[in-house]
C-alpha cells in the first residue's frame, strides 16, 4: 500500500500562486498515474489533473488548463501541483491520489485506489 500526505495549501488573494506537494510512501510510487482532485463545500470531488508514471504525459481539466501544472519527482516520491493565477472558484480541499493504471485522463475518482487527507486552498476576491 501507499500513503499520501498533501501540503502547501493556504489562503491567497485572487491572482496569486500556490504550490501543493504530495509526499508518498511505498516502493511503487513511480509505477502508476497520479492525480489531483478538489472538492468545494457541498460539492462532489472534481478532477483537476493527472500525470503518467514517468511524468511524460499530463492531462488537465478545462477549468485549470493554462494556469496549473502537475509534475512529479519520482526520486523524491513527491507529486506537485503548481497553481498560478488563482481564482475564487479554485477554493476547495485539494486531494492527491494514485491510480493502478498507466494512462492519463483518468477523470473518474474510482480509478484511484489511494488518497491523501487533503489540503485546504482558499482564494479571496
Amino acid at each position: 500500500q501507499v500513503q499520501l500526505v498533501e501540503s502547501g495549501g493556504g489562503l491567497v488573494h485572487a491572482g496569486g500562486s500556490l504550490r501543493l506537494s504530495c509526499a508518498a510512501s511505498g516502493r511503487t510510487f513511480s509505477s502508476y498515474t497520479m492525480g489531483w482532485f478538489r472538492q468545494a463545500p457541498g460539492k462532489g470531488r472534481d478532477f483537476v489533473a493527472d500525470i503518467s508514471s514517468s511524468g511524460g504525459s499530463t492531462y488537465y481539466a478545462d477549468s485549470v488548463k493554462g494556469r496549473f501544472t502537475i509534475s512529479r519527482d519520482n526520486a523524491k516520491n513527491t507529486l506537485y501541483l503548481q497553481m498560478n493565477d488563482l481564482k475564487p472558484e479554485d477554493t476547495a480541499v485539494y486531494y492527491c491520489a494514485t491510480s493502478d493504471r498507466r494512462r492519463v485522463g483518468l477523470r473518474d475518482p474510482l480509478n484511484y485506489a489511494y488518497w491523501g487527507q487533503g489540503t485546504q486552498v482558499t482564494v479571496s476576491s
